[in-house]
């Protein structure tokens, strides 16, 4: 027993060691960012509104589809939902934006639509989209980001029958409560999509 209590004490010893480690590394982070934040006068909520705010500039004009058409997207995947989540609506591909490996805010990959009961449909946001294959190759230090915004990463084989990709949402033209890089927009809904393109 005594030999029990003295290898968790050891072990204690070592846990507290290394949680002492990780908080002065993290309190250096938190400094070294504070700091930075500082010398650059830019926060994390401003990268955040800064993003949201050149995607809506850029995206403005797509608010009718036909123009986002006539500047090369196309209707793809149908209306995309989740069982719980909420949905990402309809996605309209520019599939040449895709295809170069590319991130521009001011050019996204997809452009984000919700029907409406009226058969119209509503600008929602955007969705940045690289190939995992193609970045990995190019960039090994780590997933691409879009102004300080990691993008998440889709598994192959995954529902949108493409290969492993990295994606960022950016819910720039229908405010969303879980964020606004989040995936799901639970206020999104595929109820009104008749199942066919606008």
């Amino acid at each position: 027993m005594k030999k029990i209590v003295r290898q968790l004490a050891k072990r204690g010893v070592l846990a507290l060691a290394l949680m002492s480690l990780c908080s002065l590394n993290v309190f250096a982070q938190v400094a070294h960012t504070h700091n930075q934040a500082e010398q650059n006068s830019v926060s994390n909520s401003d990268l955040q509104n800064d993003l949201v705010k050149v995607v809506r500039e850029s995206t403005a004009r797509f608010q009718d589809v036909k123009v986002a058409e006539s500047a090369g997207y196309q209707f793809a995947l149908g209306c995309v939902s989740g069982s719980d989540s909420g949905a990402m609506g309809l996605h309209y591909v520019n599939g040449a934006l895709i295809g170069s490996g590319i991130l521009d805010a001011t050019r996204p990959q997809a452009v984000l639509y919700e029907a409406r009961p009226d058969g119209s449909l509503r600008l929602t946001g955007v969705e940045f989209v690289v190939l995992a294959d193609a970045w990995n190759a190019a960039h090994p230090d780590g997933p691409p980001q879009l102004m300080g915004q990691l993008f998440h990463f889709f598994e192959a084989p995954n529902r949108f029958g493409l290969p492993a990709f990295y994606a960022l949402h950016v819910w720039a033209w229908k405010e969303n409560p879980n964020g606004a890089f989040v995936n799901w927009h639970p206020e999104v809904s595929c109820k009104a999509f008749s199942g066919t393109a606008q």
